[in-house]
């Protein structure tokens, strides 16, 4: 299998990755009072989203790569 193909394969499911899911959310620990020795910390959700136009051109990148690559 050519690297192409598999590098546009990858893109592709990325894209379709993107599209459905349309971004993903993660949690982080912050540190809200510090005395000393003494922590208080507090875990935050944070959400990324993922633009719609990010799916498809990685969906389209990947198409034009598969075609290019074939066409050597």
């Amino acid at each position: 299998m050519k690297l192409a193909t598999i590098i546009g394969g990858v893109l592709i499911a990325i894209g379709a990755a993107a599209l459905v899911y349309k971004g993903f959310t993660y949690t982080t620990e912050e540190t809200v009072l510090q005395i000393g020795s003494v922590k208080a910390t507090a875990e935050t959700e944070k959400a990324v989203s993922v633009p719609t136009w990010a799916g498809v051109g990685a969906i389209v990148v990947g198409l034009l790569v598969i075609g290019l690559g074939r066409g050597r």
